[in-house]
């Protein structure tokens, strides 16, 4: 399984315009063969910070996700919703441990 985890920063103004290129970009991302999680979640105590979360089958499926259209769609907004600081890594892992 591959593991994504990281942030993106934008302007806390642009938040709720940013919301539906989020929403959409999850909801396609979320029909995709292979993602068994995606998510974006604002921090609570640090606006504008956006935290990424993603969980793939493999790395083969992951890699046709960043080459979608909607991925494509996500990236060319990036200037207009000033999207910055982003900060991504990708980890392969084993079965997941319930705490």
């Amino acid at each position: 399984m591959i593991l994504i985890a990281g942030t993106v920063r934008l302007p806390p103004n642009n938040i709720t315009r940013a919301r539906e290129a989020m929403r959409a970009v999850i909801e396609a991302t979320r029909a995709e063969a292979g993602c068994i999680e995606y998510a974006y979640s604002e921090d609570v105590l640090d606006p504008g910070l956006i935290h990424v979360n993603e969980r793939w089958e493999s790395r083969a499926l992951l890699d046709a996700h960043l080459k979608s259209a909607h991925i494509a769609t996500w990236r060319s907004r990036s200037a207009e919703l000033q999207i910055s600081d982003r900060k991504l890594a990708a980890y392969e892992v084993g079965e997941a441990i319930s705490l």
